[in-house]
């Protein structure tokens, strides 16, 4: 098993009572040159409790051939459960997650999960990402790196920790959204939520695609959960991130406060998980869930994060 899915420190995957282990939940996973990774995350994701559990795999026309070991891995696990998208190049990580999120939700995902495809984000915390949604009535939740209980690799250089956490504090600063790691790649959406955010609206190409869908999360008052993660080092290859896709990721803060829709009044707060909040006990039954209607979180307020 690959070294990077060996650092990661969730323990054993959370195990869900049978109406929430059943859900429909799709994975999406972009990849690029990930050949090397990709079998292991998608063996160690249907190695877990849940029967609903499906994948879509975004290739960008990897050089390595990810996307042959792709096709490979829907084969052996079936089509019907991993799907398979074959881009023609590059277009960047936002792109990416638009087209796998939104094939998700066409194909009737009730939940849809965003992660990356090195093992950096390890997939035994998906169950309990699910189970924090349905116990709180939770839109998102977000792996976090930033809050109580969570880490870092011991593995990332300190430049790598700087510039992570200087670029979470000057989204916090700029945008006022109230999540700690607002910089997250590892979510769990309501499919609703999708709707709700207008997820095929979204500009970004790159990286920034993960601010820019907590800010109209936020701005449309859906209910934001954080729950600690350890976050490893990529198992192996190398990081993708281009120079526009940084700069990209430093700009898109200016265009979503002072363009049109960051100019809008905020719906709500997030609800953040922090401490000994971010656990929680799943029900010998649990409680019927609330129906929710597509625009039904925009009208509401969510809780204020403890302190504030």
């Amino acid at each position: 098993m690959s070294a990077g899915y060996q650092e990661v420190a969730g323990g054993a995957p959370v195990e869900l009572p049978g109406p929430w282990s059943s859900a429909a939940v799709t994975v999406v996973l972009p990849t690029y040159n990930e050949a090397a990774n990709l079998p292991v995350v998608v063996d160690a994701l249907f190695g877990l409790s849940l029967t609903g559990l499906r994948m879509v795999v975004v290739d960008d026309n990897s050089s390595d051939g990810t996307g042959s070991v792709a096709e490979e891995l829907a084969a052996r696990h079936g089509r019907d459960r991993v799907s398979v998208v074959h881009r023609p190049s590059k277009q960047g990580l936002g792109r990416a997650y638009v087209d796998g999120m939104s094939r998700a939700v066409r194909s009737g995902a009730e939940y849809v999960v965003q992660m990356d495809s090195d093992l950096s984000h390890g997939p035994e915390y998906l169950p309990q990402l699910l189970g924090a949604l349905l116990s709180s009535n939770a839109d998102v939740v977000i792996g976090s790196r930033y809050i109580a209980g969570a880490s870092l690799s011991q593995r990332w250089p300190w430049h790598r920790k700087l510039l992570s956490g200087l670029g979470n504090a000057y989204v916090r600063a700029f945008l006022r959204l109230g999540i700690r790691d607002a910089t997250a790649g590892f979510k769990l959406w309501r499919s609703a939520a999708l709707h709700d955010v207008d997820l095929v609206g979204v500009q970004s190409n790159g990286y920034s695609f993960q601010v820019e869908m907590n800010h109209r999360a936020v701005r449309r008052g859906l209910k934001v959960l954080e729950v600690p993660i350890h976050f490893a080092d990529r198992a192996a290859g190398q990081s993708k991130m281009s120079l526009r896709e940084q700069i990209e990721s430093a700009l898109i803060p200016i265009r979503l406060r002072f363009g049109p829709r960051g100019r809008q009044p905020i719906h709500g707060r997030t609800a953040l998980a922090v401490g000994q909040c971010c656990e929680f006990a799943v029900p010998a039954v649990p409680a019927v869930p609330q129906p929710r209607s597509r625009h039904r979180a925009s009208h509401r307020k969510t809780a204020v994060k403890a302190g504030q």
